[in-house]
């Protein structure tokens, strides 16, 4: 399954809030909608995180309960700090939205060049046939 989220604990194979620990994360979310920045928002409900961190906290949809966890926020605070979250990262030109435009055409067209060798081997065969292939921009 992966890294269980902090504030909870598995037990005989189930989710359970693990109280201590859920409270941090309900300060992180109640620190940064009283205007404190990510960091300092984790550093008040005893955690040390660089922003990456504190971000990737209050991002977790899992913190709204699920099919395996349980709910530790309630969904208008989640929606509260993504709306915070989105307001501060526009104001500093961090809004995620830009992407860079395609500079250069990809290649669209491909051809096998002439096969002059044939190997016993099915994967070194393969590798070879991939070798040949050659792309041309269109």
């Amino acid at each position: 399954m992966g890294h269980t989220p902090l504030g909870y604990k598995i037990v005989d194979g189930k989710a359970v809030i693990d109280e201590e620990a859920a409270a941090q994360v309900r300060a992180i979310y109640k620190n940064y909608l009283n205007g404190l920045s990510l960091t300092n928002a984790a550093k008040e409900a005893g955690l040390d995180l660089f922003h990456a961190g504190a971000k990737r906290i209050m991002r977790n949809k899992h913190y709204l309960g699920d099919d395996f966890y349980p709910a530790i926020i309630n969904k208008e605070t989640f929606d509260a700090a993504e709306a915070e979250i989105a307001k501060r990262s526009a104001h500093l030109g961090r809004d995620d939205k830009y992407q860079a435009p395609i500079t250069k055409k990809p290649p669209t067209a491909f051809r096998l060049g002439d096969i002059t060798q044939n190997y016993d081997n099915e994967i070194r065969q393969a590798e070879y046939l991939y070798s040949l292939i050659e792309s041309e921009v269109i």
